[in-house]
């Protein structure tokens, strides 16, 4: 499935200019990096913290 040739990634290429125009693939290109930044940004937040799981299990032990 992810095998592609250099013609096969050209001919899509080409559709999507076809489809799309050169003027809005700059744009589509900008929102993707965009959402792959965000996706890295709450990656990376979400290992720096702590896992709550824990601290809620101790409170409710501690209501028992």
């Amino acid at each position: 499935m992810g095998n592609f040739s250099y013609g096969e990634i050209l001919v899509i290429l080409i559709v999507g200019l076809i489809l799309f125009g050169p003027n809005k693939i700059p744009e589509f290109a900008r929102q993707c990096g965009r959402a792959i930044n965000s996706f890295k940004q709450g990656l990376k937040e979400g290992m720096d913290e702590e896992p709550s799981k824990p601290a809620a299990k101790k409170e409710e032990d501690a209501k028992s």
